[in-house]
């Protein structure tokens, strides 16, 4: 038996994540540049209205890749925002401190320079968490890295305030989980805010 087969055959939700997320990741390559930026506002706009974004000082984003929703509307200087830089296996976070600081990184995803400075996990008040996919459990699909779930597991991330970011095609009612994964306490998508009871 392959190696692959072998994984598959301990992890039977590998398989079904990988062809879930290549159709979710085709279908949103497929939207109109105009559309796309219509529904990246309206995701903007609802997380502007939420009080826990408002009273938010400090905030861990993405910068949007492969069609991901933009939240660069958001990113202004009266709060201080982190994005993510990939160090090895692990999310490193440092302050946006506008585009002419960022830089293609691994996997060819947008992400700040090195020598810019970093975030401490104490001050993070809200992370927005990019996805393929999520379920109305708060269980997101992500790109197959673990990189959001290694980090969320760790003990002074586990209870920061989490939100996934997902065009409304992709909320769904179930996403295969494996025992690792990290359910989110809200989803944004161009349809609203939904938040989990705490």
């Amino acid at each position: 038996m392959s190696l692959s087969a072998q994984l598959d055959s301990r992890h039977p939700h590998q398989q079904e994540k990988a062809d879930l997320r290549r159709r979710l990741l085709k279908a949103r390559q497929a939207i109109p540049e105009s559309l796309w930026r219509q529904k990246s506002d309206r995701i903007c706009a609802h997380l502007q209205t939420w009080p826990g974004f408002q009273s938010a000082r400090c905030i861990l984003a993405y910068w949007s890749f492969r069609n991901e929703p933009d939240l660069g509307s958001l990113m202004d200087s009266r709060r201080l925002w982190g994005l993510p830089r990939c160090d090895g296996k692990r999310l490193a976070w440092h302050q946006w401190q506008g585009s002419r600081f960022l830089q293609a990184g691994r996997f060819g995803i947008t992400e700040p320079v090195a020598h810019a400075p970093t975030i401490d996990p104490e001050s993070v008040d809200l992370i927005l968490v990019p996805a393929v996919a999520c379920d109305v459990t708060g269980y997101r699909l992500g790109y197959g890295g673990g990189y959001y779930d290694r980090m969320l597991s760790q003990p002074q991330w586990r209870h920061k305030p989490t939100v996934a970011i997902v065009f409304e095609y992709a909320r769904l009612p179930k996403v295969p989980k494996d025992a690792w994964d990290r359910s989110m306490q809200g989803i944004c998508t161009e349809a609203g805010l939904y938040l989990r009871e705490r």
